[in-house]
């Protein structure tokens, strides 16, 4: 879908993402949202077919705000610039909250409806905006904790966002979400250290790497050592754990939404398979999710969904 563009608001960022020179109708603004989620990202739209039809929408509309987030971040190369449009972007969602007839962009016309019927608050998208601007000034990483901290901001807000807008509220799941979204961002951090490198961060932490003695000239020279193996097995040891102790918030919630949640879990798991799989060999390829492993996660979640339609066993969502 093209709307004529203003060439004002993101200047600088993707030209797709540009803001209209006239707001569009909601099912266009949805609509837009719809076709980047399911173009920009394969196993997000698999995931939310999973989901009741009902609150699709307000995935894809937060989905298309992280991504457009994100791109301006990462896909801009002049650090002040990724800055500057990041805080372009927070006041963008400062006008969809304070003076929604004021938004054109169809991210935010979008997002209208899912602050309108869902109530989610606005905190949790400023800490993926956060997240970004860290981005542009953090390249290191000294410790776990720090690294933990940085996911407090760029992954535990989608595992709340999704909790909120299906009707769960409490802190007790949203701290369990929080193990779950930080997990699978160390994960995707253990899988992408070449590539991450390349691009000038690093973000295998210090104290690990000292623990081990390994060293940047590993990394950048591909050299993969005993006390390389040693570091990787103790940080993928350390995700999983993460991942089995987050997961027990799938018995808390409805069928529908464990299905989803399962999915994310579950593949967050086949990916350190995949790096345990490769000899925890990290520098020689990026480890990957077989063809066959994913067909089996599908066909969990498939058989999942089917189950969840003939339950009436749903765990009361808590405001």
């Amino acid at each position: 879908m093209s709307f004529e563009l203003l060439r004002d608001d993101l200047a600088g960022g993707p030209a797709e993402y540009l803001t209209p020179a006239v707001r569009p109708s909601l099912v266009e603004a949805q609509q837009w949202c719809k076709t980047l989620a399911t173009t920009h990202y394969e196993n997000f739209h698999v995931a939310t077919w999973f989901l009741p039809k009902r609150v699709r929408p307000y995935f894809q509309s937060i989905y298309a705000f992280s991504r457009v987030a994100d791109d301006l971040g990462d896909e801009v190369a002049d650090p002040v610039l990724a800055a500057n449009l990041l805080t372009t972007w927070q006041g963008m969602l400062d006008e969809c909250y304070d003076e929604p007839a004021r938004s054109r962009h169809p991210v935010f016309v979008a997002l209208q409806q899912t602050i309108a019927e869902t109530g989610v608050p606005r905190q949790l998208f400023s800490d993926l905006i956060h997240a970004f601007q860290m981005d542009q000034t953090v390249t290191r990483y000294e410790s776990l904790e720090q690294l933990i901290g940085y996911s407090r901001y760029s992954a535990n807000p989608v595992g709340r966002l999704v909790l909120w807008v299906s009707g769960y509220r409490d802190e007790e799941r949203g701290l369990l979400s929080d193990k779950v979204c930080t997990a699978l961002q160390l994960v995707n951090f253990w899988q992408d250290v070449v590539e991450d490198w390349e691009r000038g961060r690093r973000y295998l932490p210090a104290d690990a790497m000292q623990r081990f003695g390994v060293t940047d000239e590993h990394i950048a020279g591909r050299v993969f050592t005993p006390g390389f193996k040693q570091m990787m097995v103790f940080l993928t040891d350390y995700a999983r754990t993460m991942l089995l102790e987050g997961g027990a918030i799938s018995g808390t919630v409805d069928r529908e939404l464990t299905v989803t949640l399962d999915l994310f879990r579950k593949g967050g798991e086949a990916a350190i398979d995949g790096i345990v799989a490769q000899g925890y060999d990290v520098l020689r390829a990026r480890p990957s999710v077989s063809k066959t492993t994913k067909m089996q996660l599908l066909g969990g979640a498939l058989v999942g969904k089917l189950g969840g339609l003939f339950s009436s066993d749903k765990p009361e969502a808590r405001p």
